[in-house]
């Protein structure tokens, strides 16, 4: 079970929030997700694959010349899991960083949640919907 765990954590950072494609996107949210599954993010929740996909294209379109790379190795427990990120222009320094947490339905992804941190000024980021 940890081997999925681990597999779920790297391609939903790549293939899902990394992608810059839709289409690609959408068939590995497929893939990947439940029906049902919920996303915790610091700006709302999230349910569906519909609004799961519709958030990370919106997040991508912000930033589509940022890489998403881990921050050390993923971990398992069970049958959750989690992995340190970092975003910003390849090779560059993160300008934000985060965390995701993930639990595992039968085969899919059921919840993932997402703590981030922002590197820039306290006066917020409105392209990254920070809060000010």
């Amino acid at each position: 079970m940890s081997g999925r765990i681990l597999e779920l954590l790297n391609r939903n950072l790549q293939e899902v929030f990394g992608e810059g494609d839709a289409a690609r996107r959408r068939a590995v949210i497929e893939e990947l997700y439940t029906d049902d599954c919920v996303l915790y993010v610091p700006v709302g929740i999230f349910v569906g694959r519909d609004a799961l996909d519709k958030f990370a294209g919106d997040l991508r379109a912000t930033h589509p010349h940022f890489a998403y790379t881990p921050r050390g190795e993923p971990q398992a427990l069970h049958n959750a899991g989690r992995l340190a990120w970092g975003s910003g222009p390849r090779g560059e320094r993160p300008d934000y960083t985060g965390l995701d947490v993930i639990i595992r339905g039968d085969k899919s992804l059921r919840f993932m949640c997402s703590s981030i941190q922002w590197r820039h000024d306290a006066s917020g980021c409105s392209s990254c919907a920070r809060p000010a």
